[in-house]
């Protein structure tokens, strides 16, 4: 089992990122959470990491913090609720947010995340109600590298990112109008979209 990665970032497209370690490139997937705090493509970058083994591939994933991978592992033992699930419900919502979720048993907050139905938003909270405790411990010495420089086309980039995390490109384009603003980052832009998508 891979722990964690300690490299330089070569290359961030969400939910993609490559990290090179020694002259190796390790491909990872990551949610929005960790996005947000990786350093600029080329800085040196940790992440904690979680490999997922299917019978097609290998799938990798990484983490700015130990709680994000904690919360992840957590659901992904909640019955249907699948990697690609796990990584959207990170991508809506922090640790903390999350936290406060299932302490409020906020079923409709859940539900506007892509891919999650009402029913596995009630699995959810039930299911993770006795674990939210331990994930809100943080682990020792955690922390995050500055936000990089925005990349080039942060527009269609944050589109990309959020075709990749299930919402529908009409949503997409309506989610966007919120975040019309010049100068902005592909990761503040993917940010205010997703802000806007869980307003009621």
């Amino acid at each position: 089992m891979i722990g964690f990665l300690k490299g330089r970032l070569a290359l961030k497209q969400p939910p993609m990122l490559m990290v090179d370690v020694n002259g190796v490139g390790y491909e990872l997937e990551a949610p929005m959470s960790t996005f947000y705090g990786l350093p600029a493509a080329g800085e040196p970058v940790a992440l904690y990491t979680h490999l997922v083994v299917r019978d097609d591939a290998h799938i990798l994933f990484g983490f700015g913090t130990d709680s994000e991978r904690r919360l992840f592992r957590g659901l992904l033992k909640v019955s249907g609720v699948g990697p690609k699930i796990a990584l959207g419900i990170l991508s809506g919502a922090s640790v903390e947010d999350f936290l406060r979720i299932v302490e409020a048993q906020d079923v409709a907050m859940l539900t506007r995340i892509p891919g999650i139905g009402r029913k596995t938003a009630e699995r959810v909270i039930i299911e993770m109600r006795d674990s939210v405790q331990k994930l809100a411990m943080p682990a020792p010495k955690e922390g995050r590298g500055a936000i990089g420089p925005a990349p080039a086309s942060p527009q269609s980039e944050a589109f990309a990112a959020l075709i990749a995390l299930g919402y529908k490109p009409p949503e997409i384009t309506r989610l966007l109008k919120s975040a019309d603003e010049p100068g902005l980052s592909t990761t503040e832009i993917i940010r205010r979209a997703l802000k806007s998508a869980a307003r009621p």
